[in-house]
């Protein structure tokens, strides 16, 4: 799973857990919390290797489209 799915799977799961049951709410906003570390994490450790992205990569489009970029 790359960075930008595991912050979509983040958006995902949270707008799930509304309107859950308490128990299955937190569960799933438990299981945000770990796509949303994952997400950072793959942010993080990417902004060390590759400064800056170029525009035409798959990876930079990817995220654009993950947190709403648009071009």
């Amino acid at each position: 799973m790359t960075g930008p799915a595991h912050y979509r799977e983040a958006e995902r799961l949270l707008a799930a857990s509304q309107g859950a049951s308490s128990d299955t709410g937190r569960e799933l906003v438990w299981a945000a919390q770990v796509h949303a570390t994952l997400a950072l994490t793959a942010a993080t450790a990417l902004g060390g290797v590759t400064l800056p992205l170029p525009v035409s990569s798959d990876l930079a489009a990817e995220w654009n489209q993950a947190i709403g970029v648009t071009q």
